[in-house]
């Protein structure tokens, strides 16, 4: 009876060790895959962005953009929720604004729709950010 349960608690040990080596492996190729995927998005980021931007992006990891309607100035930092800050004639932020795509976005994809949600659609995009007024 002692061997039968020591032998049924081996087998219970050995398919545990082989579904945490699973487990274990899938979390490794998901995390290869994301950064894969966070590569590329910059890729395509800095492919977009203005040679000024560029610059902006290489030397801070943010950039500036115009909005189409207002003139507004904004800043885009690298994140992906309330990193669009509003910026006056100083460069101070003035208010912080949150939008992007819906669903699990790589970072370089979510600034990438902001930078072309504001130069191109300020006004729709602002309406369904959420905000935060730091300066009145």
């Amino acid at each position: 009876m002692t061997s039968l349960f020591i032998g049924s608690a081996f087998v219970g040990l050995l398919a545990l060790g082989h579904v945490l080596t699973l487990a274990v492996f899938a979390v490794s190729s998901d995390g290869r895959r994301n950064r894969r995927a966070e590569e590329k998005a910059r890729a395509l980021l800095r492919s977009w962005l203005t040679p000024q931007q560029a610059k902006q992006w290489d030397s801070r990891k943010e950039f500036e953009v115009i909005g189409s309607h207002t003139g507004t100035r904004y800043r885009i930092r690298r994140a992906t929720a309330m990193n669009v800050d509003e910026l006056d004639s100083r460069g101070r932020v003035v208010t912080r604004w949150c939008f992007a795509p819906q669903g699990e976005v790589a970072v370089g994809d979510v600034m990438l729709a902001q930078k072309i949600a504001l130069e191109t659609m300020e006004w729709k995009a602002l309406a369904s950010a959420n905000r935060r007024v730091l300066r009145p």
